[in-house]
């Protein structure tokens, strides 16, 4: 019988501080997180503020209902946001136990209770063998490793998973970074997946970030309703510092290329 092939060590997690601001690293210089330590609340990243855009896909009166699900830790930023602010139940997939640790020591990530759930496991595997389907009304995926080229994960059976992890009405925020060709294949397996339909995305950060939202079975409402949604993002959540005005500006629907 031939010899299993050795996992791939993890990355090692390393603390940098600027300015006021504490980041997470992963064995390279690439930003996995980061907070501000005067303001822990508040959400630094431009492209982690436009993770929590699918916002507006909720009407406003179910904003915090349901479940919260991540998958990739970071600096714990939207784990903290769902579970303090939003106060829903949240789980959270993680596979490098170094990444909870440092969020725990560093990133203000809370005690485990019947509000926060922390697993440390691969975010394929949990979803093919744990996640419960149709549990899960607002999910993000964040994976990227020390190379921050191109999602760990990234195959329509993936985004098929994630699908079937959402309920009816449910939304998905997607962090793709890299070169163009990346994201349109990215997108397009999303499309695939989700319909495309259900697909939109907002323009990329100046850093190359470029968040895409997907549902399952969302009616979009119209500019007035979305308007009234997003007035409301920014008034319960000034302190955070969303912009949720500003997202309505910068989204587009799906267009394969």
């Amino acid at each position: 019988m031939a010899p299993r092939a050795a996992k791939p060590a993890l990355p090692p997690v390393t603390v940098s501080e600027s300015d006021g601001v504490r980041y997470l690293h992963l064995g390279s210089l690439w930003v996995q997180g980061a907070m501000r330590i005067a303001q822990p609340d508040r959400i630094e990243l431009e492209y982690m503020q436009r993770m929590l855009a699918p916002l507006l896909w909720l009407p406003a009166e179910e904003v915090g209902r349901g479940r919260a699900v991540q998958l990739g830790l970071g600096a714990g930023t939207l784990t903290r946001f769902t579970r303090n602010r939003l106060r829903m139940p949240t789980t959270v997939v993680e596979i490098n136990p170094l990444v909870v640790s440092a969020c725990r020591a560093w990133f203000h990530l809370p005690a485990e209770d019947w509000r926060l759930k922390v697993v440390c496991m691969d975010a394929g595997r949990w979803l093919e063998h744990d996640a419960e389907p149709g549990s899960t009304r607002l999910l993000h995926v964040d994976l990227y490793d020390q190379e921050a080229a191109a999602p760990v994960i990234d195959t329509p059976e993936f985004y098929a998973s994630c699908r079937r992890l959402l309920e009816d009405g449910g939304v998905m925020g997607v962090n793709l970074f890299g070169r163009d060709s990346s994201f349109a294949r990215s997108a397009a397996r999303i499309a695939e997946a989700f319909g495309a339909d259900q697909v939109w995305r907002l323009r990329a950060t100046a850093e190359g970030n470029t968040v895409v939202v997907a549902a399952r079975g969302v009616a979009v409402p119209d500019r007035e309703e979305l308007q009234r949604r997003a007035e409301a993002i920014e008034s319960l959540h000034a302190a955070y510092g969303l912009p949720a005005r500003k997202w309505l500006r910068m989204v587009q629907p799906y267009t394969a290329r």
